[in-house]
This record gives C-alpha cells, structure tokens and sequence, in this order.
C-alpha cells in the first residue's frame, strides 16, 4: 500500500486504523479526476457522472435486512433505505444499480460476505471503475447517525424523518459511516440544516433489473450509446439538467402509488390544454442554471481554500443570483393551475418564500450582474459582482483592472495601425488575451517578428507580443487582488444564505418535476399519445411502440393489447420479422411510460400497477461470463422465476432455441407452466409450434399470432403487422422466407420434403381430443367469472347492464352448446372405434373356438 504523502493525509489514513484497505486516502483526488472517464454503461450514459458515496450493511439471518445510504455530494442530498431482501440480493442490487455510486463502503469485518460477491458480479466494479472500500466496524453507529440527522436535516422534514428512520437501525448506521468517511477521507462537510435527507421504503417503486433495462433500451440504445433512440431519448425534451436527472431515475424507478400518478397525470393533462400555461413554463425554462450542484456547492464546505476556490464561491453567488431571478417567471406562468400537482409547485415559487435569500443577495451584489459560460464574461462578472462602496479598496483594484484591461486594447489597436493589419483580440482561460489576424490580411506577407507564440489554424493565425503577455500577467494580478478583496464580503453572504437555503431546494425539486410533465406535454402535443387508466385489466388499444414509432419513415401499425387473470399467459406466434418482439416491447414500454406519469402512444389504455418488470430478450453468448446462448437464457429465467410474483410483467422473446428443439421445447413448456402459475402478466413469444398447441386448453392461456399475407405461389410474403387469435397456422413460413430471400431452389426443395415428412409424423403422434372438452368448459365458465366481476367493477347500468347480461348470457349458452356437440362427437367416435375393436376380437376368439 501506498504511503501518503503528506502529514494531514497521513493523520486522516491513521485515523481509519489503517481499515482503508483499497487504496489510500491521497488517492482521492486522482480517483475524482479519472471518475468521468468511466466507460459508459446503460447507467450512466446520457446524464452526467455524479459523485455519490454508498455506505452498505445488513443483518444475519435467511431473509437478510440490508440498509443502504447514499450521499450525493454533486447535488447535496442523501437517501436512507432498508430493504427486506431475498438470498439473490436482488432489490439491494436494483438499488445499487439505480445511484450508479462511485464508491461502495462495506465493514471491514465482512469483506468476504455473500452481499459483496454479488455486489461484485451484479455492478462488475472493476470494469466500469466502483471503488469498494472497507472501513471500521465503530464508523457504523447508530447514535451517530442520529446526531447527523438531527444536525443536518431540514427543520420541516425533521420530525417526519426521525418518524421514517425509527427502527431503521442499519439505515441509519450506513448513514453515519457515509458522513464520517467524507468528513475523514475527503475532507469535506455539510452546514447545519443543509442536507436534502429523505428516507425510501422498499416498497413504492417498480423493480427493473439491470438486462431489462438494456434489452428494452431504457436509458441507452444497444447499437450507438449516442443515439437518442432509446425511451429516454424520447422523453428527454427537459430544459434543464434537474429534469433530465429526475426524469432518469424515474424510468429507472416507476412509481406504483396510484395517487402520485393520477396527480401527474392531471397536471399533464392540463398543460396540454392550456397553451399559453405551456408555452410560458417551456419558457421559463430556458434560464436555470444546474441548481442541484450549486446549491450543494454552496452548502458543502471545503477544509481549505485557494484563488480558485474563491473564484468558484464568486460564481456560486451570481449563479445564485441567476436562479432566483429564473424562479418567479415559473410562479407567473403557473398562478391559476387548477391540478393539484402545479398548484403544490406555484406555491413553492412564491417569491416569500426566497425573498430573504434575495435580499441578502440585492444588499451585496450589482443588479445587473448575471451567471455567463464565457471566459472573458465570467472574469468581468467576478471583477464587478460585489457593489461599489461596500470595501474601498476594492472599488481602487477594481479601477486599476480596468485601466489594464484598456492598456490590452489600446495595445491591439496600436498594433494594427502600426503593421496596417486588422487584428481581433480575444480572450481564453490559458493564454488570457490574444490577437487573432486573418491569413487574408497579411497578403503574401509574412507576419511581423513583434508577434510570438504564433499558433496557425485554418484561415487564422493566433499570436501575442511581449508586451501583450507583460500586460496579461498586470492583468491576472490586478484581478486577483479584486478576488482577494471580494472574498470576505462573498464568504458573509454565503453564511448568511445558508441559513435560508433550505426553501431553494425544495423549489429546485418543484422545478424538476415541472420540467418534467412539460417535457411530457411537449410530447403530448406532438404525438397522438392518451392519458392511460390505472385498473386491474391491462387493456391497449391501438398501442404503438414509442421509440418504432418516431425512428420509423413509414407508418406505424398499431396493435391491441388485452390481458386479464383469465388472459394472462399470451403466447405469441408467428414468421420471422413479423413484428412479434416489437409487439411485446411496446407492451414493457407503455406501461413504463403510465408508471411515470406518461401519457401512451395509444387511442385508448389502462394498465394495472405493475411491482416488477422482467424480460428475457436478448440471445447473445455471455463471453465474460462464459455462458452459451441456452446457459444465459436459463440463468435469467432462473432469475425470474425466484423473483416473481402476481404483480409482476414479464416479457419473453424465443426462449430456449440455443439447444436441441426437444429439449427446448421441454424447457419451454415448463417455464410457461410455472409462469401461468406465478398469476402475473406474461407475452411469451415463441417459433415452437408445438408449444400453443399444448397449453391451448389450459386456463389462462390465450394464443396469438401476428399476421402474415402470404401470396398462393409462395412466392412473396407480405408482413402485416397486426396481432390476430390463435396460433400461427402457416406451416413453413421459415422456407418460405428462405426463397423470397433467394436462397437456392434446391435447397428449398429438400427443405420442403423434410418438413412435410416431419409434420406428418408429429400429426400421426397427436393425443386423442376426447378429454379436451372438459378443460374448455373450465375456460368458458373462468372466463365468465372475469367478465362478471369486471361488469360489478365498471360503470354499467340499469337497461344497459341488463342488456350487456343477456348477450353475455345467449353467448355462454351458444358456446357451451357448440363445446357439448364437440363433446358428444368425440365421445362417439371413442366408442365407435372401440366397439370395432371389440367386435373384431370376440370375432377372433369365435373363429378359434370353431377351430
């Protein structure tokens, strides 16, 4: 291990008992350095890294409780949770997978435990750079923990959070691990009642796992990261980088609580119709700045200070300045929202509410002072943010700033008259200010030898003079004697603001989730998207997948999607390229979407609430794990079937086809079983023909196929598109695929006698049909009951109700009727055949007799 090299860093690494084990302290900085290079994931591609420290402990026992606390010290906040988890860790790894931390701290007494190793497999740490550091058991303390939050909570949110916490034992000790190693180990701190503290149940949000959220291309498109094709990418019209985030972690982690949904849903609802609302939020918009990281910036102090330092306090405070300003054009756009959820973010925006921070602000900084990106700006506005008159001699190296400034442009200006060359002075953080000549000027001559640090770009040359670098340099230290002389006024006004910040980030949170329903509106009002209906049936129609539908030059096809308990095992068939994974793909993603509080691509939609969404799409070989095809299909369902429930969604796409077609099929059959069983939602797609003939009868199973026009030749296959009832009927569409693909005739040929050889034999083999009435009658009389309790759920009627029961009533005695006569037919042809063969050996027996 590494030595540190100074004395400070040498007292903090001690004071760890040397349980620092990973790497030692004076590595910190290098390892923030070198963090925005991590290699992009699904995780963390497309929003910004933040800088996130997760503290990790849990319980002993068969069902372990694992507490969790990160702190995000790019936005100032902290989340608490404590989870009842399973022997697979799987809600800790979602978790995990969700914050995406940079560093993991575990005790130093449990390096070799279960929870690590599969932290370790799940997040693969040493790939994408996760820091797993170990520290000292006495770091873990709840009374610690205690204190911390009592400290640096907000006083509103104190007395509901000590609530929240209470009993949450490894919560809390995560907490105060994660606070005392950023005190120690990186020498930073909170201000008193300065942390966003919030505690999240277990429960609340919809469960993704990590390869659904790359097979369903969430957050990142699988073949170019770039690439906005992806539902984040679609959804992303924010204007801000707290929407942005907040709109990521939301489709990372649905919501499940009905009444949140339902107050987006108005919201959104209500700034699709009213257009002026609309355009002046999209408005309003435009002008914050990332207040997440400037609030947490201000409220975060350092344990040491520089020029630079100070400079970035400077810009803090006009940032600040800037955001304020940006707040009341949101409380005038929204002032006479009648939805609950704009109503709660106007009155967030009130100007009382940050009047005194304002004030503050107005007493120390000029008026007209604003937050600039570019270089030369920003210098200008640190030079003349404090006002004149508050410190003398301020206002005297202000003076001598300025007349330095115009000595460079009066250089510049002298320079050109002198060479007769029109020269352009700029300005850059490195080189500060310098002269800019069009290589048209010069006209075939060479550039004067006055000029040095000559550097040539196209059509341009960029150089400086001696007295231009002496006249930087008077420049640089005039201004950081202004900076030095700011330092006190701007180190009062940021004591004097924090004791009033916490309002700011209770707005800056409103204007996240502001930014987000109008990025949805933006949307909505683009697209034919409608506002989808929270019940027990999931029912679609005319749903379009999100993403297929803005990448796609032709139009779209929409398909209806309908699932119930009586409907809840679909098997999907059908030819290749026919639609079927896109069919099922946009059932995942539209009930994402309504998890948000999205509208849907849909002319109509209702969805129940989903707990946990699994697929299982992809077919690749797992070479980092050294799995094939069939191994990985069979781990991930693995996964699934130890994790699912009646709430769950599960999407799966040809499961078991990296083996043999029997053993496949076996497998495929049994899953299917087990998830008709597990009571949840489930599109099963499959090219096994076999497979929708087998579970046809069985309760809860409906068969679909989408729909292909093939022409009498053979020839030419039309793809429609459109999901219909029923298994796929075509027997060979995989050949005839093959020939309009021009695959050799012969070829064909031998493809075709195979296949009717092996197709007759598989209908020699079919099971006799006598028994299969039975198991349609159960269907028939299950699937009236679903009916009968939707009608006592809906919102029929009197004669309409009365009406709707007697065709249901003339349907059942139809269908009953028609399953009788199939009944009676195969019970006939049964003793017929049997009655032959009695016939023909008491034939038999007689003609022996005689003999």
């Amino acid at each position: 291990m590494a030595e540190p090299s100074t004395s400070r860093s040498t007292e903090i690494y001690s004071t760890y008992d040397e349980t620092i084990t990973s790497r030692p302290v004076t590595g910190r900085q290098s390892h923030r350095r070198s963090k925005g290079r991590r290699p992009a994931t699904a995780l963390t591609s497309n929003i910004e890294d933040q800088d996130i420290i997760c503290a990790i402990s849990e319980s002993r026992g068969i069902s372990p409780t694992v507490g969790l606390a990160f702190v995000n010290l790019s936005t100032s906040e902290a989340v608490l949770c404590q989870i009842c988890d399973s022997q697979t860790y799987v809600r800790t790894c979602h978790k995990l997978k969700v914050f995406n931390p940079s560093e993991v701290l575990y005790m130093s007494t449990v390096a070799d435990s279960k929870l690590l190793s599969i932290i370790r497999e799940n997040l693969e740490v040493d790939r994408y750079g996760i820091v797993m550091q170990s520290i000292d058991r006495r770091y873990w303390s709840e009374a610690s923990g205690h204190e911390y939050v009592q400290q640096l909570a907000f006083p509103d949110d104190l007395e509901s959070l000590k609530v929240s916490i209470g009993g949450n034992y490894f919560a809390v000790c995560c907490f105060a691990a994660t606070l005392k190693y950023i005190e120690l180990a990186i020498g930073s701190s909170f201000c008193s009642q300065s942390l966003r503290i919030k505690f999240e149940p277990s429960e609340g949000s919809m469960l993704i796992d990590l390869s659904t959220i790359v097979s369903l291309e969430l957050i990142q498109n699988l073949q170019n990261a770039k690439s906005r094709d992806c539902l984040f990418g679609v959804l992303n019209e924010t204007l801000t980088p707290m929407g942005s985030r907040f709109l990521r972690s939301n489709i990372l982690q649905p919501s499940t609580d009905a009444a949140k949904l339902n107050g987006r849903y108005d919201a959104l609802g209500e700034l699709t119709l009213k257009e002026g609302m609309f355009y002046q939020v999209r408005q309003a918009m435009k002008d914050f700045v990332d207040t997440d990281r400037l609030l947490a910036s201000i409220v975060i102090t350092k344990s040491e200070g520089n020029i630079q330092q100070i400079e970035h306090s400077i810009n803090q405070v006009v940032a600040l300045k800037t955001f304020l300003d940006s707040i009341k054009p949101v409380w005038q756009a929204l002032t006479g929202a009648l939805s609950e959820e704009l109503r709660k973010i106007c009155e967030l925006c009130n100007p009382e509410n940050y009047r005194m921070v304002q004030d503050l602000i107005s007493s120390t900084l000029n008026e007209d002072v604003t937050y600039s990106v570019q270089p030369l700006e920003m210098r200008n506005q640190r030079t003349y943010a404090i006002k004149a008159g508050v410190n003398g001699f301020l206002d005297v190296a202000r003076q001598s700033y300025k007349e330095v400034c115009e000595d460079a442009f009066n250089l510049v200006v002298t320079l050109g008259n002198e060479h007769e060359i029109s020269l352009e002075i700029k300005y850059d953080n490195a080189r500060q200010f310098y002269i800019v000549v069009s290589t048209s000027e010069l006209e075939q001559r060479q550039l004067p030898a006055v000029f040095i640090n000559v550097f040539r770009r196209r059509g341009k040359i960029e150089c400086q003079t001696l007295d231009l670098v002496k006249l930087n340099q008077k420049i640089a230290d005039a201004h950081n004697e202004v900076i030095m002389m700011s330092d006190r006024s701007i180190q009062d006004l940021i004591n004097d603001v924090r004791t009033g910040v916490q309002p700011l980030f209770k707005i800056s949170e409103g204007i996240a989730m502001l930014d987000m329903i109008a990025s949805f509106a933006q949307l909505v009002t683009t697209q034919d998207y409608v506002r989808p209906e929270l019940t027990d049936t999931l029912a679609i129609k005319a749903g379009r997948h999100p993403v297929k539908e803005k990448i796609q030059r032709e139009k779209y096809i929409p398909n209806d999607v309908y699932a119930t308990q009586q409907n809840r095992l679909q098997i999907i068939t059908g030819c290749n390229m026919s639609g079927k994974s896109t069919y099922i793909r946009s059932v995942a993603l539209m009930a994402i979407m309504a998890q948000i509080g999205c509208f849907v691509p849909a002319q109509y939609a209702s969805f129940p609430t989903t707990h946990q969404l699994f697929t299982r799409i992809s077919t690749d070989d797992s070479i980092e794990a050294n799995v094939s095809t069939f191994a990985a299909d069979m781990r991930e369902i693995a996964f699934i079937l130890r994790n699912l429930e009646r709430r769950s969604l599960v999407i799966i796409d040809e499961l078991g086809r990296g083996t043999s077609t029997a053993d496949g099929l076996a497998v495929a059959v049994a899953i299917a079983e087990a998830l008709l069983e597990s009571r949840a939602y489930v599109w099963f797609v499959t090219h096994f023909r076999d497979l929708p003939r087998i579970l046809e009868e069985r309760a809860g199973v409906v068969n679909l196929h989408l729909a292909v026009d093939i022409a009498p030749d053979a020839s030419k296959m039309k793809m429609l598109y459109k999901i219909s009832d029923g298994y796929e009927q075509e027997k060979f569409y995989g050949i005839l695929l093959a020939r309009v693909v021009d695959l050799p005739e012969s070829v064909i040929g031998v493809a075709t006698e195979i296949s009717n050889t092996l197709h007759e034999r598989n209908e020699a083999r079919k099971n006799d049909k006598a028994l299969l009435p039975i198991a349609r009658r159960r269907k028939l009389i299950l699937s009236l009951r679903e009916q009968l309790t939707q009608a006592k759920n809906g919102v029929l009627e009197g004669d309409a109700l009365r009406q709707w029961l007697k065709r249901l009533q003339t349907e059942l005695i139809v269908r009953m009727a028609a399953i009788n006569a199939e009944a009676a037919q195969a019970t006939k042809g049964v003793e017929e055949a049997e009655g032959g063969e009695t016939s023909s050996s008491l034939q038999t027996a007689m003609s022996a007799t005689t003999d």
